[in-house]
């Protein structure tokens, strides 16, 4: 049963919205709202375009790109992701996009895992999920902002040690794994 059926709708109304700043990557709203309770406050919304997020699998081993991250000011280990600063109508042509870029690689098949709301508590962007396989080596085609990473290629049982051990924290990663998981089930 979802939450309408079960009589839990929309328990927001926005009474009015503001655009607080823009730039190319994202824009940043302020809605004023009214709960369903009665209480009027203030919803801070980031709206980004979709986004993709790909398990390049080879032979038992996954392509991961370690990155600085700056938000954390960290370097990261994760699966290739990311977007085009564009709204996007193919998801699958966007994750073929950023595996070249980020990795220099090309899939023979992408497969369609799903897709994820990122951190919608604050965030409206959509992340399409894909598997990658049969892959190839072709030339990288980093965007400016990506002149540091680092691509690793990891073996399966490596990949889950690192979710579990918190080497990787990153929560699209997770998730991804998680649906290509319940994905490779259902093949059997």
């Amino acid at each position: 049963m979802n939450p309408t059926e079960a009589g839990h709708g929309s328990a927001i109304t926005t009474l009015a919205s503001r655009e607080v700043y823009r730039n190319q990557w994202l824009r940043l709203r302020e809605d004023q709202i009214v709960r369903s309770n009665g209480k009027k406050g203030i919803y801070g919304v980031v709206d980004k375009d979709d986004c993709a997020i790909i398990l390049p699998i080879d032979k038992g081993h996954v392509w991961l790109v370690e990155q600085f991250r700056y938000t954390i000011q960290e370097r990261a280990l994760e699966l290739p992701q990311g977007g085009w600063e564009t709204e996007v109508e193919n998801p699958e042509e966007l994750a073929r996009g950023e595996l070249k870029e980020e990795m220099g690689l090309a899939a023979a098949e992408m497969t369609s895992l799903g897709s994820l709301w990122i951190a919608y508590g604050f965030a409206r962007q959509k992340q399409h999920v894909f598997l990658a396989t049969g892959l190839t080596h072709t030339e990288k085609d980093p965007d400016p902002e990506e002149h540091d990473l680092v691509p690793r290629l990891v073996g399966v049982e490596e990949f889950e040690a690192m979710m579990c051990d918190g080497t990787i924290r990153d929560a699209s990663t997770l998730a991804a794994w998680g649906l290509y998981l319940l994905w490779k089930a259902k093949q059997v």
